[in-house]
């Protein structure tokens, strides 16, 4: 069977791809790709990558087609991820913190995660919230 994605490195992108190991700083998925790449270089099948290297003959198929479209860069490294929206629009965060810093309620010492998220949700700034959430955002202003 012809392969559709056949990967030739060069000198300087095997000598690249083996420092990798030497170093030790690279993450385990970089490492994985490399090492794909190197035996895809050595003219292996899919099948002997992937068992050899116990990953899913897709992934190997996957990175042997980024290797091809980008070269090794594009092989070694994912796109980054857009992650989740925030929680807290910025001007909600600043209610929060003014709010924090503010005087505690009568009665209490200071205030608590809890506290602070009911109260949000008492002035109306937020529909809800968690003390979770109150957490990080204060913890992202310090």
């Amino acid at each position: 069977m012809l392969k559709r994605y056949l990967v030739d490195l060069t000198r300087r992108e095997r000598t690249d791809l083996l420092s990798l190991f030497n170093k030790g700083i690279a993450p385990a998925r970089t490492l994985t790709r490399a090492r794909i790449l190197l035996a895809a270089d050595e003219h292996k099948t899919d099948a002997q990558i992937a068992a050899a290297l116990h990953v899913h003959s897709a992934t190997v198929e996957r990175t042997r087609r980024r290797f091809v479209e980008g070269r090794a860069a594009r092989a070694l490294h994912e796109k980054p991820r857009p992650g989740g929206r925030p929680k807290l629009a910025p001007k909600q965060e600043a209610f929060l913190v003014a709010l924090a810093c503010s005087d505690a309620p009568s009665g209490r010492g200071h205030w608590t995660l809890q506290l602070l998220a009911d109260r949000l949700v008492e002035f109306g700034v937020v529909e809800t919230t968690s003390d979770e959430t109150v957490r990080r955002a204060l913890k992202k202003t310090h």
